[in-house]
């Protein structure tokens, strides 16, 4: 729900700040736009997500620290992690890989399935309203 409302609210500023009339305002474009949105605002919060459960592993796989000062136990704290583990995080794994796959698909030839999905127009729009019945 308040994802949806924020999208509401970029779509009515965007209307506010440009010639935006009602038949328009649901182009192609505008899609583009709500589509990118969602997927910056989705990928910010599994990016967290994956953070965390990043971290809560290699706390377990590392263990418990004895402090000498303290003379106690002591959790990891997510510098001392990162500085253990010395590896690239799953989020640049995961972009070190997409940046990859695009560069393979830049190399490809044109007549390509994946390089026309990559650069295919969505021009079509669907009929309004209930679908046909066959």
């Amino acid at each position: 729900m308040q994802c949806a409302q924020v999208v509401h609210e970029c779509l009515m500023l965007h209307a506010r700040n440009s010639t935006v009339t009602m038949q328009n305002k649901f182009s192609p474009n505008n899609h583009i736009i709500i589509i990118t949105f969602f997927y910056f605002f989705i990928l910010h919060y599994i990016q967290k997500q994956l953070n965390i459960f990043e971290r809560k592993v290699y706390r377990r796989i590392l263990g418990p620290v004895y402090d000498i000062e303290k003379e106690n136990w002591r959790v990891l704290i997510n510098r001392e992690i990162y500085a253990s583990v010395k590896k690239p995080t799953i989020i640049e794994t995961v972009r070190l890989n997409r940046l990859r796959w695009f560069g393979h698909i830049q190399r490809m030839e044109e007549n390509r399935i994946p390089k026309r999905v990559l650069y295919m127009n969505l021009e079509t729009t669907r009929l309004r309203g209930r679908p046909r019945n066959r």
